[in-house]
């Protein structure tokens, strides 16, 4: 069986330019990859008017594949009243819902609105959100990938170091790994980082893997502004690891710039080779 791919793409901000060259040769990786689900993981817009998310969103559905798309920060007014009494008006214009989920037999997806009109930056996730996502993944077949995706990002970025993770991270990330998330993926700080939760919590004993990923932005809304990436993830999952591919824009193509490999399940990629004792027999 082919492995099951699905494929990330973060913080378009359609309206900052127009970049023909960089949506067809996107439509182009996913017609050769053939992910499963396409996973648009907020900032669709720049400035929420309705011509960025009609033109997000056109170019979403051109990928001609399953979409999950959530919203993010920018997807909301940006001043109040409208901020607090239209927060997602414009965003409910192209995308009914504001946590979608995907089902079928292989994968399982659970989108989260991390969005919190009263922070301009910053997200949170409620109690009631990741009872969802609980009863969501019992519900889910057994060797099924169980997915999160979120905006705010809960692995910091190499150069965004002033820009905060998501409120109570340590919180959230117990409570997913407790609901049985594999993968939990966002976007926000235009940065990718990956990066299996032992590599950061100490645990104990046989514990299941979860791969925690942020990804690089699909726009570009500030050229100049120096540690903000431009790329995009394609995840490859078998039944023992998730494999993250990077993609960065390259001037006239999506290239490949990395390849990293994490555990599935509870058993490890490998184990080192231990010296035998003296005294042991051949």
């Amino acid at each position: 069986m082919p492995p099951l791919r699905v494929l990330q793409v973060s913080d378009l901000h359609a309206g900052t330019q127009e970049e023909p060259e960089v949506e067809g040769d996107l439509r182009m990786l996913v017609a050769e990859s053939r992910p499963e689900l396409v996973v648009a993981s907020g900032d669709l817009t720049h400035r929420n008017t309705q011509a960025q998310h009609e033109r997000a969103a056109a170019l979403l559905r051109s990928l001609d594949a399953p979409l999950l798309v959530i919203p993010g920060n920018h997807d909301i007014p940006r001043w109040p009243p409208w901020r607090f009494t239209r927060t997602f008006e414009e965003f409910h214009r192209c995308w009914p819902e504001l946590e979608p989920v995907y089902r079928s037999e292989r994968l399982v997806v659970c989108g989260l609105n991390s969005v919190r009109p009263w922070k301009q930056q910053g997200g949170a996730v409620r109690s009631a959100q990741l009872e969802h996502v609980r009863r969501v993944f019992a519900d889910a077949p057994e060797t099924a990938l169980r997915m999160v995706a979120l905006h705010h990002h809960l692995l910091g970025a190499p150069w965004r170091t002033l820009k905060r993770t998501i409120a109570k991270r340590y919180t959230l990330l117990g409570s997913l790994v407790d609901a049985g998330a594999e993968l939990i993926v966002s976007g926000h700080v235009h940065q990718s980082a990956a990066s299996e939760r032992r590599e950061f919590e100490l645990v104990g004993g046989r514990v299941r893997g979860t791969t925690v990923v942020t990804a690089p932005g699909l726009g570009q809304p500030r050229p100049k502004r120096r540690g903000e990436a431009r790329g995009l993830h394609l995840f490859e999952v078998d039944e023992l690891s998730i494999r993250v591919l990077t993609y960065a824009w390259a001037g006239n193509q999506w290239a490949q710039i990395a390849d990293r490999r994490f555990p599935r399940g509870v058993e490890p990629l490998g184990t080192v080779a231990r010296p035998r004792t003296a005294g042991a027999r051949g």
